[in-house]
């Protein structure tokens, strides 16, 4: 079941909107007024960018807040996506490889942070793409993390790039 922007998802939201603002009333197109204007609606990567630019407006700054409103729901999201993809991927051989499956799930996670189609020059993807068909380790881990880190403002997220390949590191180890 896919997450959607629901009553605990704007309330914490407003909660890291009044943190930033020191106010208890919303900002007019800020981040809680745009994850309201989709109440009900999948929490994907439009209704993400939307929540980053309603923070954009609040902050005057173009990169988002570490734990902000934006890092909120972008952890929403990569959360939901992570626990679909290992749901519907159980069932297959786990390599232990930075294989073309593994690298899909990296690309997938990258595009439900970011909302783009392709994936962002120097992010996990790329960083991944870099090491195709290697087993893999710590250092092609770090060098996702560090392309994690591009698009989330510098943050790892639970469910996000970096834990696709741990995931099947894991799978490949416990088969």
């Amino acid at each position: 079941m896919a997450s959607s922007v629901n009553s605990n998802t704007i309330s914490e939201i407003s909660e890291k909107e009044r943190a930033i603002t020191g106010s208890d009333t919303q900002v007019k197109g800020g981040p809680a007024a745009q994850a309201q204007k989709h109440v009900g609606d999948k929490l994907d990567g439009s209704v993400v960018s939307e929540i980053t630019q309603g923070e954009r407006k609040i902050t005057g700054e173009d990169s988002a807040v570490r734990g902000g409103p934006a890092a909120t729901a972008q952890a929403h999201a990569a959360q939901e996506s992570s626990l679909n993809r290992t749901g519907s991927t159980s069932q297959n051989q786990a390599t232990g490889k930075l294989d073309s499956e593994t690298i899909s799930s990296i690309t997938q996670a990258e595009k439900d942070i970011t909302g783009q189609e392709g994936p962002v020059k120097n992010g996990p993807t790329a960083q991944a793409q870099k090491h195709v068909g290697e087993n893999i380790d710590s250092d092609n881990l770090h060098d996702i993390t560090e392309g994690e880190k591009k698009i989330t403002g510098g943050e790892r997220l639970k469910g996000g790039p970096t834990a696709q390949p741990q995931s099947e590191l894991a799978k490949s180890r416990s088969g």
